[in-house]
């Protein structure tokens, strides 16, 4: 697709999208600060085409969860790669589980898509940590502008980021 169709097609329904759930963005964020202590967003530092950008996403863990990260570090699921997951999380809030496991954390994320820090569709941004240990093994993912969602997440709704 030309980039420039691709870029009207990401400001059009992104725009569209921040319109029409503003309402619900009141709501989550209202659910959040009454669940736990701390913002109702957060702005993470990711990477898109080989470079930095705050992604925007609505607070899922306690306030200064990245502190606990090296606690945590043992009871990593993924060890061997350069990504941290851990089941049953401690850091994630109970208002957290709810917006992860329907994806809703990540509506915010269409600002970023408004603004062109990345696309609707794309590879995911990952934390500048993960990039440094495997940009020479898959640099076409460090270059491509990063999205909200996949092809294999659009081809597969089912697929969670534990798979």
């Amino acid at each position: 697709m030309n980039s420039k169709v691709k870029r009207f097609i990401d400001i059009v329904l992104s725009l569209l999208g921040l319109i029409i759930l503003s309402p619900l963005f009141l709501v989550i964020a209202v659910l959040i600060k009454l669940d736990s202590r701390g913002p109702a967003f957060v702005k993470l530092k990711r990477i898109s085409q080989g470079k930095e950008f705050g992604f925007i996403k609505f607070r899922s863990m306690i306030k200064d969860a990245h502190l606990e990260k090296a606690r945590l570090m043992s009871f990593n699921d993924r060890k061997g790669t350069p990504f941290f997951k851990m089941k049953n999380d401690p850091r994630i809030t109970k208002v957290g589980r709810v917006l992860r496991r329907y994806f809703l954390d990540e509506l915010p994320s269409l600002i970023n898509v408004l603004k062109g820090d990345i696309s609707l569709v794309g590879p995911r941004p990952h934390e500048p940590g993960e990039v440094a240990l495997y940009k020479n093994k898959y640099p076409e993912v460090v270059m491509a502008k990063a999205g909200i969602t996949s092809l294999a997440r659009i081809y597969n709704p089912h697929l969670t980021f534990e798979e």
